[in-house]
């Protein structure tokens, strides 16, 4: 029995990696189950089986993926004694870490929002993260208040700071043409 649960589960892990890599090739709009099934090398009614619509596919790969870099920043943002200036360098190493791996999934995670963005915020808020973006504005409004900060809307600093980590991403063929 021990051997259908590790095969089931298998069979999951496939299907979920085999959406991830159509979804951040293609979008949401671009993928169909048909596509997932045929990348996953199964038929449509086993897809059914594990994931009855696209929508639960998709929030099943984008809480994967925000659940995969989420961890590695909430550790290090939540370092209150280390200084700003390493807890920053350690986020950009973390995001571009995983970008790295995983060119597209900038413009996936962009392209995503743009498509539908409370659904990106529903996944988000589903993953209970409310409390660590709560810890994380906290240490950043106490390095404004320090004076280690410049005081800036906080909305400001996060986009500014994302829109940094992912342009270089987002614009990779810009740069190597044009820049490079």
């Amino acid at each position: 029995m021990a051997t259908d649960k590790n095969h089931t589960g298998g069979l999951e892990a496939r299907i979920v990696d085999a959406a991830r890599q159509l979804f951040i090739e293609r979008g949401f709009v671009g993928t169909s189950m048909s596509d997932i099934a045929s990348r996953a090398g199964i038929n449509r009614p086993t897809l059914h089986y594990y994931f009855r619509t696209k929508e639960r596919m998709f929030d099943a790969v984008f809480g994967g993926i925000v659940g995969t870099l989420v961890p590695r920043v909430k550790n290090i943002v939540l370092q209150p004694d280390r200084p700003i200036g390493e807890r920053v360098a350690s986020v950009v190493d973390a995001y571009y870490d995983v970008f790295g791996a995983n060119p597209g999934l900038p413009m996936f995670i962009v392209r995503e929002m743009h498509r539908d963005f409370d659904g990106v915020v529903r996944t988000i808020m589903e993953m209970r993260l409310g409390q660590y973006i709560e810890s994380v504005r906290q240490g950043l409004q106490g390095e404004m208040d320090s004076g280690r900060l410049r005081q800036v809307p906080m909305r400001y600093l996060f986009l500014t700071f994302y829109s940094m980590l992912t342009m270089p991403f987002v614009a990779g063929n810009l740069c190597r043409t044009v820049l490079l």
